[in-house]
């Protein structure tokens, strides 16, 4: 009897890295965190019949969140032998094979699920929004960070990306607060009355500062809080203090954490990252928990190029548009592209990858990727 190969069991696993340039200088948060590259990790996975699907995890730097660029590549070859031979249908097993295998690491592990998603669609024929639950929008409204600056240089940026058609703003800030006061007066003096202005700390307000920051912002149209302090307790103490309406961000880890901000009333919104919460398969029951709570949501990731942001375009392409905040398309932040520039932005609007092919809709140029870091077969096993 000959073998005939099947479509959707993992054959191959390899591992790529390549570094994403910003494209605006300097990516600058509070408490000194500044970035101009970061190391993108990237995983092709390939099925026994030669179906490829790509996935990809950029860590913000090595102090934002749990794990670090260099750090997706080792923890993604403790258990890459335990999934050759599954079937990239059967996200459930993959998810516990990686959880069993290894605790923790959700950034890491979250490349491999998008990869499997990708492969999944090519294999049943379906772009990845349809198997995330149906397509319920044209194009995503999309938002930009602006990076801690002078307030010059932060109004500067604003009306540029506003002339690009940007109508969403998250404004990095977490330093004195009556100098983050001045910069949001600014940025709300040159947006329009339908224009978001979100003040984004990162967690980077002491509590005494950041009731300082909520007294001082609480007058001004159109600002939202996000972020404030460290944890959910000291966010909560904060919200206490004001009526601006509350982003969550960093302390949205898992449902649990969701329920438990959500049972607090901690929020209006939350910003779900695909790979903070462990891949593409947590967040959509994430998404889908959001759906049925009422909770908007920002759609992104914690970084990325095409790859990343065709995986936001799909999961926020299949989330109500009622509850859909903003998306980020993290490809526009970056000058280095492997998967041709798509999906794209345009006049503030984000399109969904190759709308109707399966997968992910995108091509990935292998070759500006370079050589894998490692590969892992059904024959080392």
């Amino acid at each position: 009897m000959w073998y005939i190969p099947t479509m959707s069991k993992i054959h191959r696993i390899d591992v790529f890295s390549y570094d994403l340039t910003y494209a605006h200088g300097e990516y600058v948060m509070s408490g000194g965190r500044t970035i101009r590259t970061l190391l993108s990790t990237v995983v092709r996975v390939t099925t026994e019949s030669g179906v490829e699907g790509f996935g990809e995890v950029c860590p913000l730097g090595p102090n934002y969140l749990p794990g670090y660029g260099a750090g997706a590549a080792s923890v993604i070859a403790q258990f890459a032998d335990a999934l050759i031979g599954l079937d990239v249908e059967n996200l459930g097993l993959i998810n516990q094979t990686m959880d069993v295998a290894l605790s923790g690491h959700g950034y890491a592990k979250s490349v491999v699920d998008i990869a499997c998603w990708d492969a999944y669609g090519q294999v049943v024929g379906q772009p990845v929004y349809t198997l995330l639950g149906g397509r319920r929008h044209e194009d995503l409204p999309l938002y930009v960070a602006v990076p801690l600056d002078s307030t010059t240089a932060m109004a500067q940026h604003v009306v540029a990306r506003k002339a690009e058609g940007t109508r969403r703003f998250q404004l990095k800030v977490g330093a004195d607060p009556h100098e983050d006061a001045y910069r949001v007066a600014a940025i709300v003096d040159v947006t329009d009355a339908d224009d978001f202005v979100v003040a984004d700390a990162n967690c980077g307000w002491r509590l005494q500062d950041a009731v300082i920051a909520a007294r001082l912002l609480e007058d001004m149209d159109r600002v939202y809080l996000e972020q404030p302090c460290r944890t959910l307790e000291e966010c909560l103490i904060v919200r206490d203090r004001t009526s601006l309406p509350m982003v969550l961000d960093e302390v949205i880890t898992d449902p649990q954490a969701l329920l438990r901000a959500y049972n607090a009333r901690a929020m209006e919104a939350i910003n779900l990252k695909i790979s903070r919460v462990g891949g593409l398969t947590k967040a959509k029951f994430m998404r889908d928990l959001c759906e049925a709570l009422g909770v908007r949501m920002t759609i992104e990731d914690t970084w990325g190029g095409d790859l990343t942001t065709s995986a936001v375009s799909h999961l926020g392409a299949s989330t109500d548009p009622e509850l859909l905040f903003a998306a980020s398309y993290m490809n526009d932040w970056v000058l280095e592209h492997v998967a041709g520039y798509l999906p794209r932005s345009q006049d503030g609007r984000g399109t969904i990858s190759a709308t109707d092919a399966p997968g992910l809709g995108v091509h990935v140029d292998v070759a500006a990727l370079g050589a894998p870091l490692y590969t892992v077969t059904a024959g080392d096993r």
